[in-house]
């Protein structure tokens, strides 16, 4: 009877390792999704960020030869405000479209200006918004596959089940825009002149 018990207890002690070992694998893969989701945001807020310190020296550029277009630049202004307060994804997509709308005018404006479009300044700074637009696209990509990775680890079996208890109780925010502000967002700004 004693070794009828051992075997029991036996059985007992290891399913409850395997229970243990298993929601311990499922909290373990959660949390290191949920790093890397951070760490896919802070690359965007950086890239983000990084246009944003741009905009200022691109509208000092485009002002000392199209001074009078002042409605253009307070409206890249007040885009570039939207974007440096945006604490969340629908946030900072919604102000990255209204930015990247505004940063089209400013470029359309200065293809009445011939000297400005000579300007090295001008031209440079061309080029770094350019290139940043590539980076918030690419960060922007790489942020909603590790997004879509989190919350489908959270959904599936029998993660789904566990995932509430272990703290883990929403989906991560993807980074996304509007159907109306989707094509503008799709393209980079063109700067070609």
């Amino acid at each position: 009877m004693t070794g009828v018990l051992l075997v029991v207890l036996l059985v007992v002690i290891v399913a409850v390792v395997a229970i243990a070992g298993a929601l311990i694998a499922m909290y373990n893969g959660l949390v290191k999704l949920n790093i890397k989701v951070e760490e896919a945001w802070s690359g965007i807020t950086v890239q983000l960020k990084r246009r944003a310190d741009m905009i200022p020296n691109l509208v000092e550029t485009v002002k000392g030869y199209a001074a009078h277009e002042k409605g253009v630049f307070e409206k890249v202004t007040e885009a570039r405000a939207s974007i440096m307060n945006a604490t969340t994804p629908h946030d900072a997509a919604k102000a990255d479209g209204e930015l990247t709308s505004a940063l089209k005018s400013l470029f359309a404006v200065s293809e009445n200006y011939p000297e400005l479009k000579a300007s090295q300044n001008f031209t440079d700074l061309q080029d770094q918004i350019t290139d940043t637009e590539d980076k918030i696209a690419a960060s922007r990509r790489f942020y909603n596959a590790v997004v879509t990775q989190f919350n489908t680890k959270r959904k599936v079996f029998p993660t789904n089940i566990f995932a509430g208890m272990l703290g883990f109780h929403a989906d991560k925010e993807f980074f996304d825009v509007s159907e109306s502000e989707r094509a503008a967002v799709e393209q980079p700004v063109n700067v070609k002149f």
